[in-house]
């Protein structure tokens, strides 16, 4: 098995680019980004989920199995921020000074870089004042304030970190859009930027005011892709991306869903397979047939562009049903060698608690998938992470799973995907987080000592759509057989509140955390 996992196509192993691998150069050019395909920069993590395909494998020798077992947060980090926290840090390894750098973005548009080594800040900037929850149309969303909430995007070729806030002018009376590339050296605003998305797209209508960004942003050959979908509880809105060419942003386009509504609010935003773009989109208010590209996965060509062909979207048989909301988690992609097809992409489906695999060359237009498979007993709100061991393959996502196995139920489930004609998909294990963050996968050489990591963050009650407290700590599992290996560790190691669907990341033998006013790492030393 450790043979086929060296013979996996790209796809699997994009985690290894700007993961903790060592350093090599690049060539890239002074506005072109790391893609699938580019060279790594050493330990850096520049985008949601390590990878371009969001696949959350992460590759650090200091995360054996036994030494999961002995992390604790690093009291000699100290980096205080201001604001809730909603986004995944961010890390460059040796910035312009040969410093490495982590960088973190919060509810009160406050962008900081520290000193990876100790929490000293470095720089700090704020991107304009955020918007008030209250200013919002009656009933709209549960963030207050309305800043940064998604996950940002590093170059480091060309030295930029990128973001996308929600801003006012006038004490929230007008609400903004605003994209922004900073220099990672110092903060300052790059030239012809920030991006009023608004004002950019007034021919096409884009509301700041209705529509909320909550998807990681991602970066393929020189445009910044930054996805859009509507505030928690609140119509109105459509699904959008927001193509940003990066070296001209005045030259910015976007796609947008031809029915109404169908958000693309997955927290994961928008994976990629180094050529195409890949997104899910939400539930809409349409009632009747035809398709116009709501609870759907689509392929958008770069630009963005959608061709609208079934070989470029699928939906669910029952896409018409309110029930089916496939948005809530962004598609996976995933090769699986002696499979058919082996060319896969994985989506999930909200209220339905499904996994589909879909043929990624042929995605099959409405009812198209290969396999689909009740997985959860509860909701789907996730961003999955896919790794390869010599016990196979497995996708791990945010729910109650359905047969779990030795009757051990829990919000963390592990899929095992069997090649076969078509593959198959069986529940490995499940495993409690006392919370609701999404989970990254740690390996010592990309298939060795897989450890699935998950914070006890707040999440959504079921049944009253309130808040239900975490327990704010991480917890480890083996990626195996979800044995726990790090259950939270002692009064030291919780954290302040950790928000839904907070990641970590892992970089040069730490893990970092983003939390309300402080951003914390842990060590195995």
């Amino acid at each position: 098995m450790l043979n086929r996992f060296q013979h996996l196509a790209p796809l699997l192993l994009l985690s290894a680019a700007c993961s903790s691998t060592p350093a090599v150069t690049s060539d890239a050019g002074a506005d072109a980004a790391p893609d699938a395909s580019a060279p790594s920069f050493g330990a850096s993590v520049v985008q949601h989920h390590n990878s371009a395909a969001r696949t959350g494998l992460y590759v650090d020798t200091a995360f054996t199995r036994d030494a999961a077992k002995l992390l604790h947060v690093d009291p000699t980090f100290t980096a205080k921020i201001s604001g809730p926290t909603y986004g995944q840090p961010l890390f460059l390894d040796g910035g312009k000074t040969g410093k490495d750098l982590v960088f973190i973005g919060t509810e009160q548009n406050q962008v900081t870089a520290f000193d990876a080594s100790n929490g000293a800040v470095v720089w700090q900037k704020t991107l304009g004042t955020p918007v008030k929850h209250a200013t919002l149309p009656a009933g709209c969303g549960d963030i207050d304030p309305l800043g940064i909430t998604s996950t940002g995007f590093l170059d480091p070729a060309s030295g930029t970190i990128y973001f996308a806030a929600m801003t006012t002018d006038d004490d929230s009376v007008t609400k903004k859009h605003r994209i922004f590339a900073l220099s990672v050296d110092d903060g300052s605003i790059k030239s012809g930027w920030p991006v009023d998305v608004s004002a950019v797209l007034a021919s096409q209508a884009f509301d700041s005011e209705i529509q909320h960004q909550r998807g990681a942003l991602a970066l393929l050959g020189g445009t910044l892709y930054v996805p859009y979908g509507g505030h928690f509880e609140c119509g109105g809105h459509n699904g959008w991306v927001v193509g940003v060419p990066t070296s001209n942003p005045a030259a910015t386009t976007a796609w947008e869903t031809r029915g109404p509504e169908g958000g693309v609010w997955a927290p994961g935003g928008i994976s990629s397979d180094g050529t195409s773009l890949f997104v899910t989109t939400g539930q809409s208010s349409q009632t009747a047939a035809p398709w116009a590209d709501s609870k759907g996965l689509l392929r958008l060509a770069p630009g963005p562009s959608f061709s609208q062909q079934t070989a470029d979207y699928w939906a669910p048989a029952d896409w018409l049903s309110q029930s089916q909301d496939v948005g809530s988690a962004q598609p996976l992609p995933l090769d699986l060698p002696d499979s058919t097809p082996s060319q896969l992409i994985v989506a999930f489906g909200r209220g339905g608690g499904r996994m589909f695999l879909l043929d990624r060359t042929n995605l099959g237009g409405v009812g198209g998938e290969i396999v689909k498979k009740g997985v959860s007993t509860s909701d789907i709100i996730t961003s999955p992470v896919t790794y390869t061991t010599a016990q196979g393959t497995y996708v791990v996502f945010n729910g109650f799973g359905i047969g779990c196995p030795n009757g051990k139920a829990g919000n963390l489930t592990a899929l095992k995907i069997t090649p076969g004609a078509p593959p198959t998909i069986s529940t490995a294990w499940c495993a409690t987080t006392n919370g609701n963050g999404i989970p990254i996968v740690t390996t010592t050489d990309g298939a060795q000592n897989a450890v699935v990591w998950a914070v006890g963050t707040e999440g959504l009650d079921p049944k009253t759509n309130g808040i239900l407290p975490g327990d704010n700590r991480l917890h480890g599992f083996d990626g195996d057989t979800g044995e726990v290996l790090y259950d939270g560790g002692g009064a030291n190691d919780a954290m302040s509140t950790t928000r839904r669907y907070i990641t970590p990341i892992a970089a040069k033998g730490r893990l970092f955390v983003g939390a309300d006013d402080q951003l914390f790492a842990f060590t195995v030393k």
